[in-house]
């Protein structure tokens, strides 16, 4: 019914079975000198249905991360980078704390398509008290809204801007994460050429060596980034979209043995009218990765078996419920889920790809 994204398991056939890479990263950090430093990284994902794949349907890769940091740019403590980066989004905070982000499922917003990297400049600040005790920091980005692909320069270019502000407190076990962006979508004159996304995000992270747990919430403000049909044609909407991640993960033996689970609610229009309006369709660019007919539930739990640190084998569950938000719906459009089972295999060689230098990272996971 194509719901979900091509990054869920819509489209998939009831009952098939698959090997699957789901992600392979190569990538390269080197310093120049103790002022500049660099990072490169290949990387080919397979968002299903399609992924990264060459004509002949093959997997393959493409350059995601390749940027440039001056250290100390300015003052100490602040950084400028420069280049195809991570966005201040949820790589450097949520996504590496939750530590099974990349493995099992992206992030409730990196679902919903906000990039995890883009192409442009940045600041980053690192502070620490005078007792250590407690880290503060900011992170601001403006890029082209285009991830790994270059900008088409023969039609309107809006720039992404992107900012994040964190506080660590309690020896950095309570982490408190405000992140917000803006991108325009159209801009035109007349009443409905206004059209924008800007998103508001606000996380709460209680890290531990033994047990982590989290809640990651946002809201998307999809200004007239909706069409909505009703009998006599077609209006052009506001949009709202509203999201709420909680997760945890915890250890049974050590670092030996661990469990896991998140549980996801998700709106795509909290202002959605089916008494009046028959269906509602997405605009533009970005926008479009909210798909507005279909509220979803997510559940993904299971185990993380590590006989070394570096290789780990996860069972686990991965359950989608949709609710149509159409009037009249009966039958699978107006209930239905997708369920899979699965066995993650993920595994880490060279330096420890989990605890990046440039992530906030207190405790190794």
């Amino acid at each position: 019914m194509n719901r979900g994204g091509n990054n869920q398991y819509t489209n998939v056939k009831q009952g098939q079975d698959e090997f699957q890479f789901r992600r392979i990263y190569l990538g390269y950090d080197y310093n120049i000198n103790k002022q500049f430093s660099t990072e490169f990284l290949f990387a080919a994902e397979d968002d299903l249905p399609g992924g990264d794949v060459l004509a002949n349907n093959k997997l393959t890769a493409y350059i995601k991360l390749a940027d440039v940091r001056w250290h100390d740019f300015l003052f100490r403590g602040n950084d400028l980078v420069v280049g195809l980066q991570p966005t201040p989004a949820y790589p450097y905070m949520t996504e590496s704390l939750f530590t099974y982000s990349r493995p099992v499922e992206r992030t409730i917003t990196d679902v919903r398509r906000t990039p995890s990297y883009d192409l442009g400049a940045g600041l980053q600040g690192r502070f620490n008290s005078q007792d250590k005790s407690m880290i503060y920091g900011y992170n601001f980005l403006v890029a082209n809204g285009t991830g790994a692909r270059p900008q088409v320069l023969n039609v309107d270019v809006y720039k992404w801007f992107y900012g994040d502000v964190f506080v660590g407190l309690l020896d950095h076990r309570l982490i408190v994460d405000i992140y917000a962006d803006y991108q325009r979508q159209h801009w035109m004159p007349g009443a409905h050429g206004h059209a924008y996304r800007q998103m508001s995000k606000l996380s709460l992270i209680w890290v531990d060596q033994r047990f982590t747990v989290g809640a990651e919430g946002f809201f998307n403000r999809l200004k007239q980034c909706e069409a909505a049909s009703y009998s006599r044609g077609t209006d052009t909407l506001d949009g709202s979209a509203t999201g709420l991640s909680l997760y945890a993960h915890a250890n049974i033996n050590g670092a030996k043995l661990r469990a896991f689970a998140r549980y996801d609610l998700y709106d795509p229009n909290s202002k959605y009218d089916n008494s009046y309006y028959i269906k509602y369709a997405a605009l533009y660019g970005v926008s479009t990765s909210y798909e507005p007919n279909n509220k979803e539930t997510f559940l993904s739990a299971g185990l993380d078996y590590s006989p070394v640190p570096q290789v780990h084998f996860m069972p686990n569950i991965w359950y989608n419920r949709y609710e149509g938000k159409q009037a009249g719906l009966s039958g699978a459009a107006a209930h239905d889920h997708d369920l899979v089972y699965r066995l993650t295999f993920f595994f880490t060689f060279g330096k420890m790809y989990q605890n990046p230098a440039y992530s906030y990272y207190p405790y190794m996971h």
